[in-house]
C-alpha cells in the first residue's frame, strides 16, 4: 500500500504484486501460449521500455498537440453529444465518435482526435522548423474552428471547462476502464479526462549523453512554465482556488504515477521501473469491459499471467504506456504535458518558449540555474501561479531568457514579435501581482 499526500489530502493506492482471484469479466482464461511478442521476464520488459521511450539522436524535430474544450456558442453550459461533434468534423472525425469516418487529416496535415469529455485535439506532423510547425498548426486550428462554427460550436479559451461538470461522452472500453480505475482513487481522474485541455510540446530526447540533462531541464522548467501560463481557475461553474485547476486534477489522478519523478542520472531505467510498478488500467479484449484486476501492476502481470488469463505481450506493454500521465512522458521523444491550453493564438508563446529554452546545451545550463529555486514547486505553481514569490521571480527570469533565446529558432518576424509581445504582457502581469501583494 502506498499513501501519497497530494495538496493536503491523503490518497491511498493499493499496489499488489500478486493479487489473487480477480480475472476481468471480458477475458476467458485460456492456455498461456507464447507468441513472438510474449513477455516472460521483467528485465526484458524494462529493457524494451527504456529502448522505445528514449530514442537517441541529435535534437532536431519539434511537435505540438493542442487541446480545447468545445462549447455551444449560444450557451457554453449546454452539453455536447458525439453525434454533433461527428457532424461538425465530417470526414476529419475520429472513429471514436464515428466508426465509419475516413478520419482524414486537416489541410496542413493535422489529425483530429476527441477526448473523453468531448475536447478536441489537433496533432500536426513533427517538423525541424518551429516556424513551419506554428504556421501549419495555426492553419489547421483555423480549419477546425470553422468546422465547429458550422454547427454552432466554439473552441474553449481555458485549460479547464469553467461551465460544465465532468461528463464522459465517449463510451468506449478504454475510457470506461480508465474512469473506473481513477474514480476508485478520487475525483480528479474524471476531471482530467473530461474537463481539461492542455498544450503538449514535443521535443527530441537528444543524444545519449544529453538525455539526462534534457530530461532534468524539461522537469525543472515545469513549475515555472505552469505558473507563467496558468489558465484554468474555474471548473464546473465556480472558482476552484487554483490557478491551474487542470494541473491540479492531473497530479491527483493516479499518484504517485502522475507526479513528477525524482531527479535521476538514468531516466530511461527510472521510467522503465516506474512502468513496471504502475497499475494496469486497461486489459484489451474482445468484450465491452477492459477493466484490469484492481491493484494489478504490469510486473505482476508478467510474473502471474493467470491473474489475467494470458501472458502480456509487447503490444500490451505499448498500450500500458499510453495510460501513464506524468508531467513529461517519454515516447521516443519528450512529450511535455504540463501546460494549460491558452486562449486564441496564445499557444504560440509556450511552444516557442520551450523550443528556444531547450535548443542549445548552453541555454539549458542557464535554465537549470534560474529554475533551481522553483524546480520542485509543482503544487505551488498550480495553486498560486506567478503570485508565488519564488515562482514569480523564476518566471521573470525564464521569460527574459526565452526572449533572448528566440534567435535560436527560425521564427518569422511576425511570429518572433508575437511571442515577445505576449511575454511582455505576462511579465507585466507578474509585476502587477507583486504590487498587489506588497
Amino acid at each position: 500500500m502506498v499513501v501519497v499526500v497530494v495538496g493536503g489530502r491523503d490518497y491511498v493506492f493499493r499496489i499488489m504484486d500478486a493479487p489473487t482471484g480477480m480475472t476481468p469479466s471480458h477475458v476467458t482464461p485460456s492456455p498461456l501460449a507464447d507468441s513472438p511478442s510474449t513477455l516472460r521476464d521483467r528485465a526484458q520488459a524494462e529493457g524494451y521500455v527504456a529502448m522505445v521511450c528514449f530514442k537517441h539522436g541529435p535534437p532536431r524535430l519539434h511537435g505540438v498537440e493542442l487541446e480545447w474544450t468545445v462549447h455551444h456558442r449560444s450557451n457554453p453550459q449546454l452539453p455536447l453529444t458525439p453525434s454533433l461533434l461527428s457532424s461538425a468534423l465530417g470526414e476529419h472525425a475520429p472513429r471514436t465518435v464515428n466508426p465509419q469516418s475516413a478520419h482524414l487529416p486537416l489541410p496542413a496535415g493535422s489529425l483530429v482526435t476527441v477526448e473523453p469529455g468531448g475536447q478536441v485535439e489537433v496533432s500536426p506532423p513533427p517538423t525541424a522548423s518551429v516556424a513551419d510547425l506554428i504556421t501549419r498548426t495555426a492553419r489547421d486550428t483555423a480549419t477546425l474552428a470553422g468546422l465547429l462554427d458550422s454547427r454552432g460550436l466554439v473552441l474553449g479559451t481555458y485549460g479547464a471547462d469553467p461551465h460544465r461538470p465532468p461528463t464522459r461522452l465517449l463510451r468506449v472500453p478504454r475510457y470506461a476502464a480508465m474512469q473506473s480505475a481513477f474514480d476508485a482513487i478520487g475525483p480528479h481522474g474524471s476531471r482530467m479526462m473530461c474537463s481539461t485541455a492542455s498544450i503538449q510540446v514535443c521535443l527530441d530526447a537528444g543524444e545519449a549523453a544529453q538525455v539526462p540533462t534534457r530530461w532534468r531541464a524539461a522537469h525543472a522548467l515545469g513549475p515555472t512554465m505552469v505558473a507563467l501560463f496558468a489558465n484554468s481557475p474555474d471548473l464546473d461553474g465556480r472558482p476552484t482556488g487554483w490557478a491551474s485547476s487542470r494541473l491540479r486534477a492531473t497530479l491527483g489522478t493516479c499518484p504517485p504515477f502522475t507526479l513528477p519523478p525524482e531527479p535521476s542520472h538514468d531516466p530511461a531505467a527510472q521510467w522503465a521501473r516506474m512502468a513496471m510498478e504502475a497499475p494496469v488500467i486497461c486489459v484489451r479484449g474482445d468484450g465491452r469491459s477492459w477493466s484490469a484486476p484492481p491493484g494489478l501492476t504490469f510486473s505482476a502481470w508478467i510474473h502471474q499471467p493467470g491473474l489475467v488469463g494470458r501472458r502480456p505481450t509487447l503490444e500490451d506493454l505499448d498500450y500500458h504506456l499510453t495510460t501513464l500521465f506524468p508531467p513529461v512522458r517519454p515516447k521516443g521523444y519528450l512529450e511535455i504535458r504540463y501546460l494549460d491550453a491558452q486562449a486564441g493564438s496564445r499557444w504560440v508563446t509556450p511552444v516557442a518558449l520551450l523550443s528556444a529554452l531547450m535548443a542549445r546545451p548552453s541555454t539549458i545550463e542557464k535554465v537549470l540555474e534560474v529554475t533551481e529555486p522553483a524546480a520542485g514547486r509543482w503544487f505551488e505553481a498550480a495553486r498560486e501561479g506567478v503570485a508565488d514569490p519564488v515562482l514569480g521571480d523564476a518566471a521573470s527570469q525564464v521569460a527574459q531568457l526565452g526572449a533572448d533565446s528566440l534567435d535560436n529558432l527560425d521564427l518569422t518576424a511576425s511570429q518572433h514579435q508575437q511571442v515577445l509581445d505576449d511575454l511582455g504582457l505576462r511579465l507585466e502581469s507578474i509585476l502587477t501581482s507583486r504590487r498587489r501583494s506588497a
